[in-house]
């Protein structure tokens, strides 16, 4: 996006695509909603491009937005969620997509079919010809940097993480007494990136360990074949999907958050819930050791026996104590970072040329700034 005039730029029209936002509300449309608010863009004029249905999706995305990006060429596009349909391309510069992560890339033994025939496509080639990109996290960016063209900007645009479940009065973790059950909670969809079966090979062996202990599933059912939902086992306890006020309630009985994800560009969640001084247990990985720092209890999903045993060690070192402050600061550390990242965004948006000129504003310091 080339720098304009203070009067030319005071005021864009910014059509938003927000054609993913139907049914129930997860964390990149959580994403969506928050940090792409019409209030949160203003002074911008936001024209929100919005669908009723898949068909409805799909002829937005691949008529009505391009149609729009020919007849409007002062206009920006912002694409938050899915990727943008390769027509858009005829407007590349005014295009302005938001990475979550590379997963439709990386994993495609773990996507849906309409994810690897119609999204994975679209991404790729959207990598290519898009020069203005915005991530989630370092860790998606450096994976962005990898395969996007050598040219385009990688800028980060962490989003801030409000307290979603009004999880704030919370005194942190439910108490634990020794010998009683550890409740574990696990968010998300349950679908093979997820990795939910090594969530339940950790259970089991805390149980085998002499750790009475429960998982506590949220989500609902997804794609993929998952034989755990045809014979589950005693200590799995489903919820499907819960309110904001349900799973407030079941955070505040659980003790840790649990992911064992193969992959994420951020991992929402785990950010929300540290908001209720919720300990998050999670791969040791660059992504969840980026956004959980020292916060967060690392461990290797695959080997569930060595996991269960970092946990109890970490429980035994009275980490459920020290687990509250450690998680609400680290949240508000993340916070402030967000605040810093849509500042730059906004001069972005603005026509400020210089607003990524700084080196630790985008992923490499080479690309278009």
């Amino acid at each position: 996006m080339t720098a304009r005039s203070d009067n030319a730029t005071a005021r864009r029209r910014i059509y938003l695509d927000q054609t993913h936002l139907r049914g129930h509300v997860t964390g990149i449309e959580r994403v969506t909603l928050d940090l792409f608010a019409p209030d949160r863009l203003a002074p911008h004029a936001v024209r929100p491009v919005t669908s009723g249905s898949l068909t409805g999706m799909i002829a937005a995305q691949h008529l009505a937005l391009p149609l729009h990006a020919l007849r409007d060429r002062d206009a920006l596009f912002l694409f938050p969620g899915f990727p943008p349909s390769p027509l858009c391309a005829v407007a590349a510069e005014s295009c302005l997509l938001y990475v979550h992560d590379t997963f439709l890339l990386t994993r495609p033994e773990d996507l849906s079919l309409r994810s690897r025939l119609y999204m994975s496509p679209s991404f790729a080639l959207a990598l290519r010809w898009c020069p203005n990109l915005f991530v989630n996290s370092r860790t998606t960016g450096e994976a962005v940097r990898a395969v996007c063209a050598s040219r385009a900007r990688v800028a980060l645009l962490r989003p801030p993480v409000r307290d979603a479940f009004g999880l704030g009065d919370l005194p942190g973790p439910a108490p634990h007494a020794r010998g009683g059950p550890l409740r574990l909670l696990a968010i998300g969809t349950i679908e093979p990136r997820k990795n939910y079966p090594a969530a339940l090979a950790l259970t089991a062996a805390l149980i085998r360990a002499g750790v009475p202990a429960e998982l506590h599933l949220v989500g609902r059912v997804g794609w993929g074949r998952h034989d755990f939902l045809d014979h589950p086992p005693p200590f799995l306890h489903r919820h499907g999907y819960l309110s904001d006020a349900a799973l407030r309630d079941l955070v505040a009985s659980c003790h840790v958050l649990l992911s064992t994800s193969k992959a994420e560009g951020l991992g929402l969640p785990l950010l929300e819930v540290q908001h209720g001084g919720l300990p998050v247990v999670a791969p040791d990985d660059a992504v969840f050791r980026e956004v959980l720092g020292p916060s967060g209890v690392l461990i290797r999903p695959e080997a569930p026996d060595d996991a269960a045993q970092a946990l109890i060690a970490w429980l035994a070192g009275d980490g459920l104590t020290r687990a509250a402050g450690a998680s609400r600061a680290n949240v508000a550390h993340w916070n402030a970072a967000a605040a810093e990242d849509g500042l730059r965004f906004h001069r972005f948006l603005a026509g400020d040329a210089t607003a990524y000129a700084a080196a630790d504003s985008c992923v490499v310091a080479h690309g278009v700034v």
